[in-house]
């Protein structure tokens, strides 16, 4: 999971480095973000219940492969075509969300009846009022769930699988937030649940690693650079900044699955983004939303 720590966490990390006082001072005041006293959960919080035993669905461990796919302003306008006009105002984020979200699902070729769920990692820091002040370095990030049978989320436009990440988000408020805190001295810390059904995100956009300096000048690339980290192979990808061989800056998202569904997943990716300006192109790995290729 990535955690934001502060509002501006780059500058004050070059500060530390340097030895420089930091613009912002660290603030502990952990007491805001406290359970009550009796806890009470307030929410259904979905993302921290067990998930039922998988029918048929298994990922083989042994041919899983990495793909990145970059997403500039072509790729997301050509989403954007694919979405009823009251929607195509929502955000990059919830669009790749969604599209990512679908294809994958279609890859892995569940049971129609399975449930198939997302999870992203929702930055509550500004939903507080009176808000949290600039140094607070607590956890203040929420992992709202969004579940659909696989059928549905298959055989549905795009804008159902939006529709449905876009009500997930949504619930994160700052009650919300308090209600996982209480949750957390209730169940005793529980993870959040996951399991092959579960395609699990992170936009990493803002974090600021690209301006990050500790006294050798500004990185090439500094963010994760796979995606299907952690205990389950496959789960775990981000939203990356990243500028093309073209020069046109956008988000690279990477991605890890198994070779078969690997191919699948392109195919089906490389339909929903084709651009107007192009007229064939062919196999998924020539196009110019694929970035690279690693068989792990």
């Amino acid at each position: 999971m990535v955690l934001v720590f502060f509002d501006s966490d780059p500058p004050w990390l070059n500060s530390l480095a340097r030895a420089e006082i930091p613009s912002i001072l660290p603030v502990w005041q952990r007491h805001l973000l406290s359970a009550c006293d009796p806890p009470h959960v307030s929410y259904m919080h979905h993302e921290y219940e067990n998930i039922p035993d998988t029918k048929e669905t298994l990922i083989p461990l042994d041919n899983m492969v990495q793909r990145s796919f970059f997403f500039g302003p072509g790729e997301i306008s050509a989403l954007r075509r694919h979405l009823p006009l009251h929607l195509r105002r929502c955000t990059t984020f919830e669009l790749l969300a969604a599209c990512i979200w679908r294809c994958r699902t279609i890859a892995i070729s569940p049971d129609p009846n399975e449930e198939v769920r997302i999870l992203c990692f929702v930055n509550g820091r500004r939903l507080f009022n009176p808000p949290l002040p600039a140094g607070y370095y607590g956890n203040v990030v929420a992992s709202p769930l969004a579940i659909s049978t696989a059928e549905n989320l298959c055989k549905q436009p795009l804008h159902f699988a939006l529709e449905l990440v876009m009500k997930a988000k949504s619930k994160v408020t700052e009650d919300y937030i308090k209600s996982v805190a209480n949750l957390m001295v209730i169940k005793g810390r529980p993870h959040f649940a996951a399991d092959v059904q579960t395609y699990i995100v992170s936009d990493v956009t803002h974090l600021g690693s690209d301006s990050l300096d500790y006294g050798w000048g500004t990185p090439v690339f500094g963010v994760p650079a796979k995606g299907g980290v952690g205990v389950i192979p496959g789960l775990l990808s981000f939203n990356i900044p990243f500028t093309n061989n073209k020069g046109e800056k956008g988000k690279l998202v990477p991605i890890c699955l198994p070779e078969n569904a690997m191919e699948v997943f392109a195919k089906e990716l490389e339909t929903m983004v084709k651009r107007d300006d192009e007229i064939d192109l062919g196999d998924a790995q020539k196009s110019s939303i694929f970035i690279g290729h690693t068989r792990l």
